[in-house]
């Protein structure tokens, strides 16, 4: 059984908030996909409310398309420290943190979360617009590395 990318990493070593390239992968036609972990919260040490995460999942699914091109999917993480980010291509990191900061900002301007209804979403009551500002301003205070340990 292969290893899940994801699980061969020390999360007990890692420095969050980051934004690290997790893999490309080459399709058999030539086509390219990266896909990102985009760290805000310390492993093991931190976890999002799961209203405040969803928010931020809605508008960095929306925002996000406006910074960065070629987005396939934005997902929670599992373990509610952050976000994996899917791109056509091979797209530098420097390029996804840009676009990730310049969305944030975006989320701190938002006045409503989008898809906020029964109809766009299967759980629209539990998303919080407050919390999801709020740790979108702590991310971009404490500022994203593109090392994940910090150094």
């Amino acid at each position: 059984m292969q290893k899940v990318e994801s699980f061969k990493l020390d999360h007990t070593k890692v420095k969050a908030p980051y934004v690290r390239k997790c893999c490309l992968l080459n399709g058999e036609k030539g086509d390219m996909v990266s896909k990102f972990d985009l760290r805000f919260l310390q492993p093991n040490a931190e976890t999002f409310g799961t209203a405040a995460m969803h928010g931020l999942e809605h508008l960095l699914a929306t925002y996000l398309r406006e910074t960065i091109d070629n987005i396939i999917d934005l997902s929670p993480m599992g373990c509610r420290t952050g976000f994996y980010l899917i791109v056509w291509g091979d797209v530098e990191p420097a390029v996804i943190k840009e676009g990730l900061e310049k969305a944030l900002k975006m989320v701190l301007d938002a006045k409503e979360i989008p898809a906020a209804t029964a109809v766009e979403c299967g759980n629209y009551k539990d998303l919080s617009l407050f919390g999801a500002q709020e740790y979108a301003r702590e991310a971009l205070e404490k500022g994203f590395s593109l090392n994940i340990y910090g150094e």
